[in-house]
């Protein structure tokens, strides 16, 4: 092989190998490509199974997959906590500065503060991705949710009722209404006790969560929360993420029994100075 040809050929490898690398790259931001998993389902209209009274059925077992309890940002693997991409609208919380210095605070702490080492209820929307599967009772006046994370429940009024005042639950006071085949719910009265993730983020006593179930198809669930608590953040702001059908033969909700004191002696006493 001559010197021209050689060259040519070398040129020509290394211009396949940085395009590629500018592929894998590019593909590395939107955190999906050929070969990184299956694209989501097209959202849009619905054609999957209904109620009787003709709203999409959501009776079943559900799971979100991803790194959001851990993390709702993007962050990198460390001990026990798999990389993952930021389910955050525009990437970051927007906190008011105060406040970021309070969720740095509850980041270093966290093996300890996390209100679920202490055996808490999850809270919304931290229920609804937690590692395990909850299951949707459906009804055309109430929706009922059953976590399998130390026997949570939520109750979702689809009757028109109003807010109950002056009220502190750990999963809230929810209503919901129907628009087209969108379920949304409005959560208040979540108290100051709950985190969003393991990272820290937290908010006050005046948060207010909306949220929007929208089915895809008959086995996946666009979900998106709002989350708005003018004490902790500068604007609104919002996730979203695609909540999963199980489908598992046989398939229910098991017992997880949160015990406090091993979370103490796990995380607690570990983190104990000699």
């Amino acid at each position: 092989m001559n010197k021209p040809v050689a060259r040519t050929l070398f040129a020509t490898a290394v211009a396949a190998l940085i395009a590629g690398l500018t592929m894998t790259s590019a593909q590395a931001q939107r955190g999906a490509g050929p070969g990184r998993g299956a694209a989501a389902p097209a959202s849009g209209t619905y054609n999957g199974p209904r109620t009787p009274d003709k709203k999409p059925d959501l009776n079943g077992i559900w799971q979100a997959l991803g790194t959001a309890h851990w993390n709702l940002e993007a962050h990198s693997a460390i001990e026990g906590v798999p990389a993952g991409f930021s389910v955050v609208e525009g990437g970051t919380i927007p906190y008011q500065p105060s406040a970021l210095t309070k969720r740095n605070e509850n980041f270093q702490n966290r093996l300890s503060a996390d209100p679920l080492r202490k055996c808490y209820l999850p809270g919304v929307p931290r229920a609804m991705y937690l590692p395990f599967p909850f299951e949707i009772t459906q009804t055309p006046k109430h929706i009922g949710m059953a976590f399998e994370f130390a026997h949570g429940t939520r109750t979702i009024f689809l009757d028109g009722t109003p807010h109950m005042e002056d009220l502190d639950f750990w999963m809230g006071d929810a209503r919901g209404r129907w628009e087209g085949d969108t379920l949304i719910v409005d959560t208040v009265s979540l108290g100051d006790q709950t985190w969003f993730d393991q990272a820290g983020n937290f908010h006050s006593a005046a948060l207010k969560v909306t949220e929007r179930f929208t089915p895809m198809d008959a086995n996946h669930i666009n979900y998106e929360a709002t989350i708005e608590d003018s004490t902790v953040f500068t604007r609104p702001w919002k996730i979203s993420m695609i909540i999963y059908r199980r489908l598992e033969k046989n398939l229910e909700l098991l017992d997880y029994e949160c015990a406090e004191h091993v979370y103490q002696k796990l995380f607690t006493e570990k983190t104990r100075k000699p």
